[in-house]
């Protein structure tokens, strides 16, 4: 059975303001920016990114079965009279003018995520509670960048019934304009946290960033704000400065909307008894860590304001599994038995890598197995970023790591700080800490990994999966539900 059409290429044209070449399709199926990827019967955008011109794969991308390629007039000669195109002045702004077309035409209800962590995790939690209660839209990975929105948004099926958009930012001003194209019903804010300090003066310039948010709430809308955080207060007085009534707050405080009442931690999952919105609920969350359960209360909070059903919502949390680079979990097969990978390599920022010692700190191991921490840099935090990296060995202390291996030079600093005993080992990168890790693996080990995307902590993770290949992990707790 064939895709169903997601645009027709007249509505594109008109929304694009394009000029049309050789012969269009009906309709396309989807939008894509790779050429490597795209699927037959879908629209490749042709974006000029900071390394690449997509203009260079559009020969690709229609041998690869793209209906119809999105290029700019200035580099239009390059392709034979007959190919099927849509021709624009600039291609990121006619995906910009889609997503604009796309929004106007949207019934569902939509929610907007942003914060300093969490975020892609509380968007695919939104994801799994929602799709099972009607047509659900999502980001897809961590599409949320000033390319990333636009495309996320302009994939929207016409019928979804709910629809969900992450928004990332590292400088102010960012957060505005995403926002403005997306206009949700209910905008959740997860946390505020000190990260991408090189670019802000302190935690509440990161907040006023976050608050941007606010400004494309639609009339009438809500907003879901961290209670226990910090900048609670700061980010509450704007909200209502720009008219937003409907502030709902989670929590541990009696004074949340959505209030953590109890929670029981276990290895890759959580039990947790909450109260949302006046409403007792017990439920399973399938991921493990305090800081998903606190995000778990956002995640009920706006489901139910955007209607859902919260038993249902609850209930789903169950089958909640971690992103990719987010806390999967893997069976590491070794010589004399097995050892646990937990792969956190997709970023890091001071709360993110606090939560996922946590997480380690958690984690089952053998009779001789260990708890060890594979540490790279977290990067883009200014002048503080050498004792934010110190500082993290409290969370290696209160969280019973065994060993830590560090990399990078701002690493260093965790590195002088630990206690000689809980030294596994340092290098300058990444490829250099790989064979001392490998060498030092046994049996009933937990290894997490873990470092901001520069640190290239992946290609650890890449090599102990081939070097030990073996399966995806499951709590058992988790499977047998106990």
């Amino acid at each position: 059975m064939s895709a169903a059409p997601l645009w027709t290429s007249a509505a594109m044209a008109r929304a694009m303001r394009a000029a049309t070449s050789g012969a269009l399709p009906e309709a396309v199926t989807g939008l894509s920016i790779d050429s490597r990827s795209i699927a037959p019967g879908e629209a490749y955008f042709a974006i000029k990114g900071d390394v690449h011109d997509g203009h260079n794969f559009v020969a690709p991308a229609l041998r690869a079965g793209a209906a119809v390629a999105v290029v700019e007039a200035a580099q239009r000669h390059k392709f034979p009279d007959d190919a099927p195109l849509l021709v624009v002045d600039e291609v990121l702004a006619g995906l910009r003018d889609l997503a604009v077309a796309a929004r106007a035409r949207l019934t569902a209800q939509v929610i907007a995520v942003t914060g300093s962590v969490g975020k892609t995790s509380t968007k695919e939690a939104l994801r799994c509670v929602l799709s099972a209660q009607g047509e659900t839209h999502a980001s897809a990975a961590s599409f949320n960048n000033h390319w990333g929105v636009p495309l996320s948004l302009a994939r929207c099926p016409a019928n979804a019934r709910f629809a969900i958009f992450e928004i990332g930012m590292n400088h102010a001003g960012e957060v505005r304009p995403l926002v403005a194209m997306v206009r949700p019903q209910i905008a959740i804010v997860t946390t505020v946290e000190p990260v991408h300090l090189e670019f802000f003066s302190g935690v509440e310039a990161i907040a006023d960033a976050k608050a941007e948010i606010f400004e494309g709430v639609e009339p009438g809308g809500a907003v879901v704000l961290n209670r226990d955080n910090s900048q609670f207060a700061r980010l509450q007085a704007r909200a209502r400065e720009l008219g937003i009534s409907r502030i709902v707050s989670f929590g541990t405080g009696e004074k949340s909307d959505a209030r953590l009442l109890d929670v029981a931690l276990q290895a890759a999952c959580s039990a947790v008894h909450a109260n949302i919105l006046g409403h007792d609920v017990t439920y399973r969350l399938g991921m493990p860590g305090r800081h998903m359960a606190m995000n778990s209360l956002a995640v009920l909070a706006a489901s139910s304001l955007a209607g859902a059903d919260l038993a249902l919502a609850a209930l789903a949390l169950s089958q909640l599994q971690p992103p990719e680079g987010r806390g999967v979990r893997r069976v590491l097969e070794l010589a004399h038995g097995e050892a646990t990978l937990i792969d956190e390599s997709y970023n890091a920022n001071p709360a993110s890598m606090a939560a996922a010692l946590n997480v380690l700190g958690q984690a089952v191991i053998g009779p001789q197995g260990r708890r060890i921490a594979v540490l790279g840099d977290m990067l883009e935090l200014g002048p503080t970023g050498p004792a934010l990296h110190r500082g993290l060995n409290e969370a290696v202390k209160a969280n019973r790591i065994d060993l830590v291996y560090c990399c990078g030079p701002l690493m260093r600093n965790l590195w002088d700080a630990l206690s000689a005993g809980k030294r596994g080992g340092y290098a300058d990168s990444s490829a250099g800490l790989e064979a001392q890790l490998v060498a030092a693996l046994r049996a009933g080990d937990a290894i997490m990994i873990k470092g901001s995307l520069g640190s290239k902590m992946k290609t650890i993770v890449n090599a102990l999966e081939k070097r030990f290949p073996g399966t995806t992990a499951l709590d058992e707790a988790a499977v047998q539900g106990g």
